[in-house]
């Protein structure tokens, strides 16, 4: 890897026994809207909960371009018989002289409690460490999230300290932990998964 700038992701498909993950497109405006304006699923988010189709638009464009520019690589996840998302997945701050990135997550409510995101995350996280023979990968979570510190933890990773007061959302401040996973620490063998 190197410091120059990053080449256009091509697209791809993850599969695991129960799910898809796939590059986002204008479809999937409607699914983006329905996770991300959720104020449950988004409680503890950087961001509020979206309120118009203009964010889900937005944030379907940002995709692409992040698949253009080769900047972040966010993908859907489905059930494997449906085309609809029921989350996403994404790898963002890349850098490449260092070996390093940060992974975001989110899934829609009616679809917790069955291991989809663990499932996911496997398969997210085997494909990104092999390809861009990242070193290291970080999350930054609220704290008070146990469900995902819990989802982090099974996939190796550490938690490496508090920031207090990081984050003001909705006029609402919020505390961030931090994780980090190792290439080596991580609970799945190191092989990109079948495309």
């Amino acid at each position: 890897m190197t410091d120059a700038a990053a080449s256009q992701f091509t697209p791809i498909e993850l599969r695991t026994p129960r799910l898809r993950l796939r590059f986002i497109d204008s479809d999937d405006v409607p699914a983006m809207l329905a996770i991300f304006s959720d104020p449950v699923v988004m409680r503890y988010w950087a961001t509020p909960p979206w309120t118009t189709l203009e964010q889900a638009q937005d944030s379907v464009a940002n995709c692409l371009h992040d698949y253009q520019s080769g900047t972040a690589l966010r993908l859907g996840i489905t059930l494997a018989a449906h085309a609809t998302l029921i989350g996403t997945c994404t790898l963002f701050r890349l850098d490449r002289g260092n070996r390093r990135a940060e992974i975001g997550y989110a899934l829609a409510r009616a679809h917790w409690g069955h291991g989809y995101m663990r499932e996911a995350l496997q398969a997210f996280l085997a494909y990104a460490l092999v390809t861009f023979e990242l070193h290291r990968v970080e999350a930054d979570i609220d704290p008070r999230n146990v469900a995902s510190a819990r989802t982090l933890e099974r996939q190796g990773f550490q938690h490496e300290g508090l920031l207090r007061e990081r984050w003001i959302v909705g006029g609402k401040v919020c505390d961030t932990a931090f994780y980090g996973l190792l290439a080596r620490e991580f609970k799945h063998p190191l092989q990109a998964p079948p495309l």
